[in-house]
């Protein structure tokens, strides 16, 4: 903020309150610099790795604040600056499920950072393919949503190609109605399944005998609504000022908590933090009892289970995997022991990563 000309009398608070401003935005740009620099020094340290720091970082700051901002603003500010000290360090090639403004991408942004190198893929199994094949160093995918329940694609994936989970963003779901015409005329609303199912209460309210089109993102459908008459998209806000499209209705979603969480896969595992999760898949025996028995290993240990799935084997009608995640980091006595009881319970099991806990983030 550059101290302004002259133009007419002000009073002296004000020419001592822009002063002020103008002091502290240079101490702050100082700051930030400086917070670069120690940064890079940082990276050097953990390698080609996104780490927790940052969520670790924010949640500290959210919790240490005493306003005037709020919550989201600080979270611009800080995501913006981790960003940009990100952009320094050679770039993260990171896939995701696209096209770009998908929410995949979002979510993919805010882990990583906009000045990285995010590469579109069309499908789930193509984030992994590209992983799993080093063509990019990370991938993001949908892992669960609050309202749809599990991702089958991605859970499919984790049982078939070795990767490991590396990271999580919960991402708060916001669908917006988009179109370039009055609700009145608009006569097909497309976007993906999953988007449609979580506003289907509110377009029956609203907008009843409207044609629903499956579309295989919502960016694809925000696209589509702005090449055809009489066409609307459920997406993101930011898909429709990609495509020009004016926003309709705003938060449509039937459940105002929708969240979609997101897994950050790899090869490689960040370091251990203070709040730390682990995701396990397991396999066991078709007898009685013997899913009690898993779950009676974690009881033992004393290990919070914060989620637990049940996926079909491939080629088998009887015989399942489950999916856990729990609170601690492999590393930890307590997981190590759990991991040693599920040797002899399990017929086999798989860590798919260590990683810290997230918070939903808009």
């Amino acid at each position: 903020m550059a101290p302004r000309k002259n133009s007419g009398t002000r009073s002296r608070g004000q020419v001592d309150s822009e002063k002020k401003i103008l002091q502290l935005d240079r101490e702050i740009l100082k700051l930030v610099n400086e917070r670069a620099k120690v940064f890079q020094r940082w990276a050097k340290t953990v390698g080609d790795l996104p780490g927790g720091i940052d969520e670790l970082a924010l949640t500290d700051l959210i919790e240490r604040s005493r306003g005037p901002l709020d919550e989201g603003s600080i979270r611009g500010i800080f995501q913006a600056l981790m960003s940009g000290s990100k952009g320094l360090l050679s770039k993260t090639r990171v896939a995701y499920l696209g096209p770009q403004h998908s929410y995949s991408h979002q979510a993919a942004m805010h882990f990583f950072g906009s000045g990285q190198d995010l590469v579109p893929a069309t499908t789930i199994a193509s984030v992994f393919d590209e992983v799993n094949r080093h063509q990019v160093n990370f991938g993001v995918v949908p892992l669960e949503n609050s309202t749809d329940g599990r991702v089958t694609d991605t859970l499919d994936k984790l049982v078939k190609i070795p990767v490991r989970i590396c990271g999580e963003v919960q991402l708060r779901i916001h669908h917006y109605l988009l179109a370039k015409c009055p609700r009145g005329q608009i006569t097909e609303v497309y976007s993906k399944p999953q988007a449609l199912s979580q506003c289907r209460d509110w377009l029956g309210r609203h907008m009843p005998g409207t044609r629903l089109v499956e579309m295989a993102s919502t960016a694809a459908a925000a696209k589509l609504a702005s090449e055809k008459k009489g066409a609307a998209a459920i997406a993101s806000r930011m898909a429709g000022v990609q495509y020009g499209l004016d926003v309709i209705e705003s938060d449509i979603e039937d459940h105002k908590n929708n969240t979609t969480r997101f897994a950050v896969i790899g090869e490689s595992s960040p370091p251990k933090s203070s709040n730390d999760k682990t995701s396990l898949m397991f396999e066991i025996s078709h007898r009685p009892g013997a899913l009690a028995d898993a779950m009676m290993a974690f009881k033992t240990c004393r290990l919070n289970l914060t989620w637990i799935e049940s996926f079909p084997m491939p080629e088998s009608k009887n015989e399942y995997f489950f999916f856990v995640e729990f609170e601690g980091h492999e590393s930890s006595p307590k997981v190590k022991r759990v991991l040693k009881e599920l040797e002899e319970i399990t017929s086999r099991h798989v860590v798919l990563g260590s990683y810290p806990r997230s918070q939903p983030v808009e």
